[in-house]
């Protein structure tokens, strides 16, 4: 029986999905000036499909040790190719990278909020009340 019901797991998951568009738009904003680069962004579709399949079997002594996961993968990162909005054939469009920098941040911190709910939840748990 899991803690959490697989709940830290999906949090989890949240928060690696968080951390990739981040850097994906930090990314954008550092080469909006550069010439031919195209914008890139992250489906949370195709992450969560690389993530289902990224599990590895591992020898467990005993049911209640985690699964074993590989981390080594950039999963659902994709490139605009046919976007341009400069004469320099740069694709950025930084106002619409500054709302998804801002949208990124709330849903960031909301999920940090519910990590931090459920630890303090167990924490009251094991000092008993």
């Amino acid at each position: 029986m899991s803690l959490f019901g697989g709940t830290i797991q999906n949090l989890e998951n949240g928060l690696a999905y968080a951390s990739v568009k981040q850097k994906t738009i930090a990314q954008n904003i550092a080469n909006v000036d550069t010439p031919n680069y195209k914008s890139k962004d992250v489906s949370f579709a195709q992450m969560f499909s690389d993530a289902k399949q990224s599990s590895m079997a591992a020898y467990r002594t005993d049911t209640k040790h985690f699964d074993f996961k590989m981390r080594d993968y950039s999963p659902g990162v994709f490139s605009y190719t046919n976007m341009r909005y400069r004469q320099n054939g740069n694709g950025v469009d930084m106002d619409k990278e500054q709302a998804n920098l801002a949208t990124n941040q709330i849903y960031y911190n909301a999920l940090i909020d519910r990590v931090s709910g459920k630890l303090n939840s167990l924490q009251t748990v094991i000092k008993g009340g």
